[in-house]
């Protein structure tokens, strides 16, 4: 019996947090440029002292959605879509390097170029994009950002520098406690993307299936529950069980 209680005690913590993943991804089903958290479940033998007789039921992360999300055109010049496995480099809050999809890029009142949630992305040599006083901005399909100077007629429109875009997969990133993704310390390091990287006056969105994640959730809801009644069920035959050797 305590076979039984032990695998629904384990099933029932691994649905609770595989519920936390897609409640994460629910959550994110309208950030732009988002991309989807893979968990599963599955069975993990129990190591330690003894006969490898138990066997556990564990959730983990297996990685992270490389589905492109659905692009919408928006025309403001801000407004950019990352071509596939691109990814911008930006400047995470402990000063690392991290990358994002995030294309609705906002100038920060010290005139750098951040995402829309106030994240500064990189130039080409890894500093922090600064865009200086301007009557106008365009950003490149290779990801150049160039800028009318204030006072100045169209025609003289020049380039301040370029965005740091780099080629990988989500198959060699990590997400990180604060949401974000880096480079896997197992897999080969980012490249610089070359050529066009990028659409301008356009958003990709979330690529989260938010029908999807809410059968998701029911289903894990509901395996949860099935996984408590099996609790209740041996503890009510263990009661049981001890009320008649203590009969007797």
């Amino acid at each position: 019996m305590d076979k039984a209680l032990y695998i629904a005690m384990t099933g029932a913590s691994a649905s609770l947090r595989a519920q936390a993943n897609v409640a994460h991804n629910l959550a994110n089903v309208d950030t732009v440029g988002f991309r989807a958290t893979l968990s599963a479940t599955t069975a993990m033998p129990v190591t330690g002292d003894g006969l490898s007789s138990r066997v556990a039921t564990a959730e983990r992360v297996v990685g992270v959605s490389n589905a492109t999300g659905a692009l919408s055109t928006t025309g403001s010049p801000l407004d950019v879509a990352l071509n596939a496995d691109r990814w911008f480099a930006v400047q995470d809050p402990t000063g690392g390097t991290a990358y994002t999809r995030a294309g609705d890029l906002r100038v920060s009142q010290n005139g750098l170029l951040t995402t829309g949630t106030g994240l500064q992305l990189l130039d080409a040599g890894g500093q922090p994009m600064a865009i200086p006083p301007n009557d106008g901005m365009e950003i490149g399909a290779d990801g150049t950002v160039s800028v009318i100077p204030q006072g100045s007629p169209r025609s003289s429109m020049t380039q301040v520098g370029r965005l740091q875009v780099v080629e990988t997969t989500t198959a060699d990133l990590v997400r990180g406690e604060d949401g974000l993704l880096r480079a896997s310390a197992a897999r080969p390091a980012p490249v610089p993307a070359a050529g066009a990287v990028l659409q301008n006056g356009v958003l990709e969105s979330s690529n989260v299936d938010a029908t999807g994640a809410l059968v998701s959730m029911i289903q894990l809801s509901r395996q949860f529950e099935m996984q408590v009644r099996v609790l209740q069920a041996g503890d009510e035959s263990a009661r049981s069980s001890n009320s008649l050797l203590s009969s007797r």
